[in-house]
């Protein structure tokens, strides 16, 4: 039974989903990818807090897909198991021995873990990876780099008969290779491509930054494809953010209608981002 007493709190959240309708109006049927990065998953709260806000867009009528990254994950385990990493350029050479465990890890742990939350929530929850029914076929990315792949051909059928039955598909950045190899896909990378293959209305990072900044340091809440070039030739834009706002751009090219880089640790980052006037981090639009 429902307490009768009024509070400012109660009063307060009824403004908010007054205020949220147009919102709501504005994403219901919208296809809307999330990338979850292995630093933004936090603690056990804060995985709990995410898988609500998953669960709640599905409820409002939005078809969320949420692909995620592991690395830290990927790193204690490789530890465990005392396999060594050799790097090129910066990036792991991802052997035999080494993709092996990015499966079990991925595949296994974390994806199961992401989808066990939202069905603790109410949703329901498919664990995938890039190689199920050929959703992401995938090219060697660079010989040196071992059994590294991008995405070459995609096949998001899948997802969208999962979508009709209001099942939310949780997708761990693995692909197929052409001769059944396994490779290993950065998470970013294979968020944009399944946002590109599926024309996805938002394409959601979320990461351990609060967005993109400009160079006295301050977030910039819209940016145009044009500046992010502009930033990243004039090194505004360096380090880390450079293959984030290449993959945005990737995806705009692809017909994504906007991204989103933000902060994943924040509490309800995405329903701030979306059912918000202001949002919740640097949104990139096309031309």
């Amino acid at each position: 039974m429902k307490k009768r007493d009024m509070n400012r709190d109660w009063i307060a959240t009824a403004a908010t989903l007054n205020a949220a309708l147009p919102y709501l109006q504005r994403y219901d049927n919208a296809i809307v990818v999330i990338k979850l990065g292995g630093h933004a998953m936090g603690s056990d709260e804060g995985m709990e807090s995410f898988a609500r806000d998953v669960v709640l867009l599905r409820q409002v009528g939005v078809n969320p897909v949420v692909v995620h990254g592991g690395g830290p994950m990927i790193n204690a385990m490789l530890d465990k198991l005392d396999i060594k990493s050799e790097f090129v350029n910066g990036k792991r050479v991802t052997d035999a021995a080494t993709v092996e465990v990015v499966e079990m890890v991925l595949s296994g742990v974390v994806n199961k873990r992401i989808v066990q939350a939202i069905n603790r929530q109410g949703g329901k929850a498919v664990g995938l990876s890039g190689k199920d029914a050929d959703l992401m076929v995938c090219d060697q990315t660079d010989a040196s780099l071992g059994y590294v792949g991008t995405p070459a051909e995609m096949n998001p059928e899948l997802l969208r008969n999962l979508f009709a039955h209001d099942i939310i598909p949780v997708i761990a950045p693995l692909g197929a290779g052409r001769n059944g190899e396994t490779f290993n896909i950065n998470g970013d990378t294979a968020a944009g491509a399944i946002a590109g293959a599926l024309k996805a209305d938002r394409l959601l990072l979320l990461t351990d930054v609060s967005g993109v900044k400009n160079a006295a340091g301050e977030v910039l809440t819209e940016l145009k494809a044009a500046q992010i070039r502009q930033m990243v030739a004039d090194g505004t834009i360096a380090g880390g953010m450079i293959p984030k706002t290449e993959t945005a751009l990737d995806a705009l090219d692809k017909g994504v209608r906007a991204v989103v880089i933000l902060d994943g640790r924040v509490a309800n980052a995405v329903l701030l981002e979306l059912y918000t006037e202001h949002g919740a981090g640097s949104l990139i639009r096309a031309e």
